[in-house]
């Protein structure tokens, strides 16, 4: 396994102060599993590389099949990509062989450690279990610029189709640090695997490593699922902390900060609210209820008998069940409310029988070859008689004087819509699944760029027809 670590920043030698490798000398470390080799395949003052060789012993790890890792090495190395691919193998070696660089330290060049540089990142084989798409939604939110080459399962045999492995480039400018922090966890987050034990020491190691940007990251459930081996106490107990010590806003806050002088997000859950009433539904869904904000209103409304909100996120049910005070709730309240965690991706028989459902600024967080999914999920198997369903207008963004030209509303959004992309897409759907849309503004109109919500209410046409 060979991992590529260059620079250009000049002198370009003064990386191996930061990585504590000399350039003209070749490095070997020992570690339980195998050796770690440090060399430099270049090394001149306009451009140094340093690469680390993981040459992973696998037949001897066989031979101890209990090991100091608690795990059962039985690795079947005739067939096993362990010792030619990154994995948790490579973060630990990162850990142990650049463990100065690793924490931001240098004695040589302490104000260089806390520099942002243009650095480059090389790594030959590299498993995405979640393919390119996975990768980039880990990687480019913390500013990386990806090449990715996907390799063939065998050249020899192309009809076997491609495989999960990449040779991957990284680039960004940013602190030795920081690089290495973001390889360290995310390698096993990609791989969806660990070599070792896990238990609760895992939660700090992902704690202190990502205590600078896992926060806010758009991705941060599934790195904290990935990491801990989908060890769901684990898990939880990860991202409540993390949320405890999160500096950085919910997402629910920071639009609602892009819309503040309008009020918008209180408008648009008033709205549906009001909608919901209308059509005489009884029994209703919140679709990526989020935090709660519309159940709360749902709640007041004595018209719902049953109320149930779901969400993708743990974290922000959680959230929902403390802003609720569901536990201090009265009985007759809490027989009318349920939470449950699902996704709107996934064909679900909880979500089946229901008289109306909300799906309120959820869709501009999937991306785009998933609503074709979605849509499926909602409209042909839950088969609601009502969709009130809302999403950003994308031509008002330009109305919000504190967002930047050219961004959408939140980091996470994969996309938003014009007005007439909207409707494109929610007349398909109705003529597909058997539906009528309207569609409604929300919040102010103006003649050239229309409301800042744009809203869609979706009737099954067997009920339309009996309001005829």
């Amino acid at each position: 396994m060979l991992l590529t670590i260059s620079t250009t920043y000049s002198p370009a030698t003064d990386l191996g102060y930061l990585l504590h490798k000399h350039p003209e000398r070749i490095q070997s470390f020992d570690l339980t599993f195998g050796q770690a080799h440090v060399f430099y395949p270049e090394a001149r003052d306009e451009r140094c590389t340093a690469a680390l060789l993981l040459d992973v012993d696998a037949v001897g790890l066989t031979r101890r099949p209990h090991g100091r890792f608690g795990e059962n090495f039985a690795l079947a190395p005739y067939v096993s990509d362990r010792p030619y691919v990154a994995s948790s193998f490579l973060s630990v070696a990162i850990a142990q062989v650049f463990s100065s660089a690793l924490s931001g330290k240098s004695k040589e060049r302490p104000q260089l450690a806390e520099t942002a540089i243009p650095l480059e990142v090389k790594l030959s084989t590299l498993p995405c279990r979640g393919g390119e798409q996975l990768l980039r939604r880990l990687f480019e939110p913390l500013g990386y610029k990806i090449s990715a080459e996907r390799h063939t399962l065998d050249a020899q045999f192309p009809d076997w189709g491609e495989s999960c492995y990449f040779t991957v480039t990284l680039q960004n400018t940013c602190r030795l640090s920081e690089l290495l922090t973001h390889l360290y966890v995310l390698i096993p987050v990609l791989d969806d695997e660990k070599h070792y034990w896990v238990d609760e020491a895992e939660i700090e190691k992902l704690l202190k490593h990502g205590k600078n940007w896992l926060a806010a990251h758009p991705e941060q459930e599934s790195i904290a699922r990935r990491y801990l081996k989908h060890l769901r106490p684990l898990t939880d107990q990860a991202l409540a902390r993390l949320c405890d010590t999160d500096p950085q806003q919910t997402e629910e806050t920071i639009q609602a900060q892009v819309e503040a002088r309008i009020n918008l997000n209180e408008v648009r859950l008033q709205t549906v609210t009001e909608v919901l009433k209308q059509c005489g539904a009884k029994r209703v869904l919140d679709l990526g209820c989020g935090e709660g904000k519309l159940l709360r209103k749902l709640l007041r409304e004595k018209q719902f008998e049953e109320i149930v909100g779901m969400d993708v996120s743990h974290r922000a049910l959680k959230i929902a069940q403390e802003r609720l005070h569901y536990e201090r709730l009265p009985e007759r309240q809490k027989e009318r409310l349920r939470l449950f965690q699902g996704s709107l991706n996934y064909q679900d028989k909880r979500l089946v029988g229901y008289d109306a459902a909300a799906v309120i600024e959820v869709i501009e967080h999937f991306d785009p070859p998933r609503l074709a999914a979605f849509a499926r999920v909602l409209f042909e198997f839950a088969g609601p008689r009502t969709v009130v369903l809302t999403t950003p207008n994308i031509e008002y963004n330009v109305k919000f004087e504190n967002l930047q030209a050219g961004t959408f509303r939140h980091k996470d959004h994969r996309f938003e819509w014009t007005r007439d992309e909207f409707h494109s897409w929610a007349t398909r759907i109705s003529k597909r699944f058997g539906y009528a849309a309207v569609f409604h503004p929300i919040g102010p109109m103006t003649e050239d760029v229309g409301s800042p919500t744009q809203m869609a209410v979706f009737t099954r046409e067997d009920r339309a027809a009996e309001r005829i």
